[in-house]
């Protein structure tokens, strides 16, 4: 199809907006917070702690301005062992907020 057939600028606004990557950093760090997690900050890092241990980690991707790469823990200690994901998408960005407050769920049953 060319530029100038009828039916292109239909596709053009029907497209996602673009991926916002230091504004879902901010997003996810208020909705961490509301999660009533306790925020640290350590260099480009922002790190999430539930009940005085780690659990979530934030920072944009320094490879790419439009990704934020996230951890979670699978479970809360000391010495936590992290899953690491990298977010370039709003859905993604929902999918693992939700993640996130199924692990704390999961981590509130086992007390």
């Amino acid at each position: 199809m060319s530029p100038d057939q009828p039916g292109n600028e239909l596709s053009d606004f029907f497209a996602l907006p673009a991926f916002k990557a230091d504004e879902a950093l901010m997003r996810l760090r208020r909705d961490l917070r509301e999660l009533k997690l306790s925020e640290r900050t350590g260099g480009d890092a922002y790190r999430f702690d539930w009940k005085g241990l780690p659990v979530a980690e934030l920072l944009l991707a320094p490879s790419s301005p439009a990704a934020i790469v996230c951890g979670l823990v699978k479970r809360p200690s000391q010495r936590p062992e992290w899953t690491r994901q990298s977010l370039m998408s709003s859905a993604e960005v929902r999918r693992w907020l939700e993640g996130v407050k199924r692990q704390m769920q999961a981590w509130g049953d086992e007390d």
